[in-house]
């Protein structure tokens, strides 16, 4: 399978919290919401089409225990996303949780890397990372990330956990599709490329 990292960002990267102010409201973030605002139906429809492609989804703790919590009580039958979502195949990389609640899914209690590694083996379309910042971060900086899918915010909120602030190798990317929707939200995929290239600057005939 491939692995796919979607997120929610502002143009200042930050990714905490997008769906709603009191989403995650840790170290003191009061901005939350600040996706919402900005939603369309050209979104949604990505977003689905996407969601389509999904053979399992890859959660962090804290972010499976808030989507756990909360999408098996969507139950109206003209949600887009709530039956796929609940019906998938749930892999959830943790230290503390020995069990989980949102079914079916599976406890990964090992290395990520080691275990994310295995998954990414199998036959299969995508495994989804949604939301999970600082799990997609670390797996991307251990190249197990193929593609990187923004959505990217018009808003600035100078203030928030920023997706992409760990360590690790540098990531190359290739953009491979861009869309703006009406509501000014940029949906941009990108191929990961292995580690960033670099170069010096010799004049613009180099470019032309």
């Amino acid at each position: 399978m491939k692995v796919t990292l979607t997120e929610f960002v502002t143009l200042d990267g930050v990714s905490q919290g997008p769906g709603s102010p009191d989403e995650d409201t840790s170290d003191g973030f009061t901005r939350g919401g600040w996706l919402v605002p900005h939603m369309d139906a050209t979104f949604v429809r990505r977003a689905s089409d996407w969601l389509d492609l999904a053979d399992g989804l890859l959660f962090g703790r804290r972010t499976y225990e808030a989507f756990a919590r909360d999408w098996p009580k969507i139950t109206d039958p003209a949600d887009p996303f709530a039956e796929r979502m609940n019906a998938l195949p749930k892999y959830v990389v943790t230290s503390t949780l020995t069990a989980g609640t949102w079914n079916p899914t599976t406890v990964l209690n090992g290395d990520p890397v080691r275990e994310v590694g295995e998954l990414k083996a199998r036959p299969g379309r995508e495994l989804q990372i949604h939301g999970s910042a600082r799990l997609g971060d670390s797996l991307l900086a251990a190249g197990l990330v193929d593609t990187l899918r923004l959505v990217v915010a018009p808003t600035v909120l100078r203030t928030g956990r920023r997706l992409l602030a760990g360590g690790g190798t540098p990531s190359g990317l290739a953009l491979r599709h861009h869309e703006a929707t009406p509501n000014g939200l940029l949906l941009l995929e990108y191929e990961v490329t292995g580690q960033a290239r670099q170069g010096e600057y010799e004049g613009v005939a180099a470019f032309t």
